[in-house]
């Protein structure tokens, strides 16, 4: 079989180069490693608990022992289905500062930075609130505000400008600092996922997909890729590419499948008893992820803890398939706030999600709802110090890579977590709220000084999920830089990389639409390429 275009992972990224790559005439096939993103479990928002660490769903990945927070190993889920991670994560929809993406541009990504992205954010999103020169309408992503609303919600918001936080109008708007309601990436409270890519855009032709297609590796000849090898159930499978392969395996299996196919460290690669095609010693480096821990307070308000549990539950189910609102529809979070911990920085560096319910996170990574009323703030550190790596654990193609990372960095990662709890705690005691707090159920009494806080925040810092960097796009003097400006994999031709590896630093926030973004602006860099 040939075709034009192969694209290796149908997550956030790769439905989206995929779709675009077929809108624009090309013939495309998308290569999927999991199932498709018809069950209804990936649908329903609140059911996103059921979705990691659930085999049908992720990958289930673990990092190594992690020395920082006390050698706990970590929980990095990656998505199995059509959608990717746009089919199990939390749904809040946020772009970044536009910083983070002139800083991009200013470590090489020339064409990065936020004035050359908005127009693709604009484009991949149906907006809510309307169109204007920040937002889009129309796109494949549905945007929508949160369809599960509790007054406590409003009490914290007030509380969050009481304690000096502003108020902004549109935290993915001109501004993104300041306190509001999360939006969502949901149509009428269901999920909307990348998979929307894949169902034609305009009158573009759509992509051939096949799922359960776990590819082995990418096959390359004189210094040009032409195709791939794949396995579907058990049979081995070999499909050439006219124009090449865009690898969006994600920011753990991009590197990992580049490694497999001979590109990466050159003594890495030897070790595993590869041949070394491409010496790219940048491959699998430079893995970055937010963390972050929460604030449980108990309340006198009612919450989603009510709603989710007793004789309010049938209830939740009849608003949520008759109106599309209700606790169904929750995501991970309800409002939000960025702000800077400290005088003296350039942008936010902390975000403070506040969920109104509270939940245990399983060591498992599994989101457990607490019985009684109360809510959850998440202080998340947006640019955390520790730079990782994913490498491979042994040359079998079935083996999950080897994760090394380290939450927390130093201790200066430590120091602005602990101003993080402070000014969430703060938050908590202003007027607008503190009359319905009834107690603080973690960290509680026993972590009081610094100190206290200080280990609070190895014992409790958690992973958000968000790995990004580990195949960066960079200047060509940088020497671990392994994609170029048009995410072109330096020295082999026709292979490209779309997808959140390709982040040279992680911005601010979730980073769902970012990795949505460069899907969708990848397709035109890669047709520039082959005009």
């Amino acid at each position: 079989m040939e075709t034009d275009l192969i694209v290796i992972g149908g997550g956030s990224a790769g439905c989206a180069v995929a779709g675009r790559l077929a809108q624009a005439g090309k013939r495309v096939v998308l290569l999927e490693a999991g199932k498709d993103a018809r069950d209804i479990r990936s649908r329903v928002p609140a059911l996103m608990g059921k979705l990691v660490q659930n085999p049908e769903f992720d990958w289930c990945y673990f990092s190594e022992p992690d020395p920082s927070v006390g050698g706990r190993p970590s929980p990095w889920p990656a998505g199995k289905r059509l959608g990717g991670g746009s089919t199990i994560n939390g749904m809040m929809f946020i772009r970044g500062h536009a910083w983070d993406y002139d800083r991009w541009a200013e470590l090489g990504a020339t064409g990065w930075d936020h004035t050359s992205c908005l127009p693709y954010f604009r484009r991949l999103e149906d907006n809510e609130r309307g169109a204007d020169e920040w937002r889009g309408t129309g796109g494949p992503i549905a945007v929508s505000e949160c369809r599960s609303r509790y007054g406590v919600t409003e009490k914290w918001i007030d509380a969050a400008c009481e304690a000096g936080v502003h108020r902004s109008p549109d935290l993915n708007g001109e501004l993104a600092e300041g306190v509001d309601h999360i939006q969502l990436s949901q149509r009428r409270g269901w999920r909307s996922s990348a998979a929307s890519y894949l169902d034609g855009l305009g009158s573009g032709r759509k992509p051939d997909v096949v799922t359960e297609a776990e590819v082995l590796s990418i096959q390359v000849a004189d210094g040009r890729a032409h195709g791939v090898t794949y396995l579907r159930g058990d049979q081995r499978h070999s499909l050439s590419a006219r124009d090449g392969v865009v690898l969006s395996a994600g920011a753990l299996n991009t590197p990992r499948l580049l490694m497999l196919s001979g590109i990466g460290p050159a003594a890495h690669l030897r070790e595993m008893g590869i041949d070394v095609l491409c010496d790219l010693p940048g491959v699998g480096g430079n893995l970055q992820d937010h963390v972050g821990l929460h604030l449980i307070n108990g309340v006198d308000m009612p919450t989603l803890n009510n709603d989710a549990h007793g004789l309010r539950a049938p209830l939740q189910l009849l608003r949520f398939i008759f109106g599309g609102r209700g606790a169904l529809t929750t995501g991970i979070g309800h409002a939000q706030a960025f702000v800077r911990g400290r005088p003296g920085l350039p942008v936010p560096n902390l975000q403070l999600a506040f969920s109104a319910f509270s939940f245990e996170v399983t060591p498992q990574g599994n989101v457990l709802l607490k019985p009684e009323s109360s809510v959850a703030t998440f202080i998340g550190l947006m640019r955390p110090s520790h730079r990782g790596r994913v490498s491979l654990r042994t040359p079998d193609p079935s083996a999950p890579p080897l994760i090394e990372h380290q939450l927390l960095g130093g201790d200066d990662d430590v120091e602005q977590l602990v101003e993080g709890i402070a000014l969430a705690r703060r938050i908590m005691r202003q007027r607008a709220i503190s009359p319905h707090v009834l107690q603080e159920i973690r960290p509680g009494a026993d972590f009081e000084s610094k100190e206290a806080l200080r280990d609070y925040v190895r014992l409790a810092s958690m992973s958000m999920f968000h790995p990004v960097g580990t195949a960066k796009i960079g200047a060509d003097s940088d020497p671990e830089a392994v994609l170029d400006a048009d995410l072109r994999v330096r020295g082999v031709r026709g292979l490209w990389v779309a997808d959140a590896s390709v982040m040279p630093t992680i911005p601010q926030g979730n980073t769902n639409a970012t990795s949505i973004m460069i899907g969708d602006k990848a397709a035109d860099h890669i047709l520039r390429g082959l005009d």
